[in-house]
């Protein structure tokens, strides 16, 4: 009977113990469907507005159209592309003496990873988009267009609001996404137990006076 063969075994190193694991780790898209979302509505806003007369002759469902877009694109982006991709968020209340608060938030890149190819892509779509608008308020001015010049302003304050929002919340922002929401939930609730207590007080001095 002859003697079976050999068993070889061979040790082959694995691919993300070197060092290049990091890097191609960045060079991937970790939130594919967020970071799709934040190019799709806006970039669908300026083709709809490039190409309407193409399939309808009426200014006012050409103009529905794109102010839906560009309202899912304000909304998406402020509430969630920015917060997931480049950790930043801004947003405003009111609180009761109706003066109105703007928070700018960013979180700690220390204890936060953010993916690098994410984040060029976040900034790259978010300053190009108020340029192109931009280009198309010129064009629609001294091509008469008056009545795609109110179309066009809505486009460039909603794309420069988002803008100036992430603007400041990279560059000068004082709060922290982890504590300020806590403190600002923290304030309104203990506002709501003071006034609470206060329209508790003034009910029964109001009893004890019909007594």
């Amino acid at each position: 009977m002859a003697a079976s063969a050999p068993l070889l075994e061979e040790t082959v190193p694995f691919d993300e113990d070197d060092g290049n694991y990091e890097e191609r780790l960045a060079n991937r898209v970790v939130h594919p469907y967020v970071t799709f979302f934040h190019i799709a509505f806006r970039s669908a806003a300026v083709i709809t507005y490039l190409f309407c007369g193409w399939f309808s002759d009426s200014f006012i469902t050409s103009f529905v159209f794109v102010v839906l877009l560009l309202s899912a694109d304000f909304w998406t982006v402020k509430n969630i592309t920015g917060r997931l991709l480049v950790g930043l968020r801004w947003w405003n209340y009111v609180d009761d003496n109706g003066v109105s608060h703007w928070i700018f938030e960013s979180k700690d890149e220390t204890h936060s990873k953010i993916n690098s190819l994410e984040k060029r892509v976040f900034w790259i779509a978010l300053m190009a988009s108020p340029i192109i608008w931009a280009f198309f308020f010129i064009v629609a001015l001294f091509g008469l267009k008056f009545k795609w010049l109110l179309l066009v302003l809505i486009a460039l304050v909603l794309n420069g609001a988002n803008l100036y929002g992430y603007i400041k919340c990279n560059f000068g922002s004082t709060a922290n996404i982890s504590t300020s929401t806590t403190d600002f939930v923290k304030s309104q609730v203990l506002k709501n137990a003071v006034n609470f207590m206060a329209s508790s007080n003034k009910k029964d001095v109001a009893s004890n006076v019909k007594i």
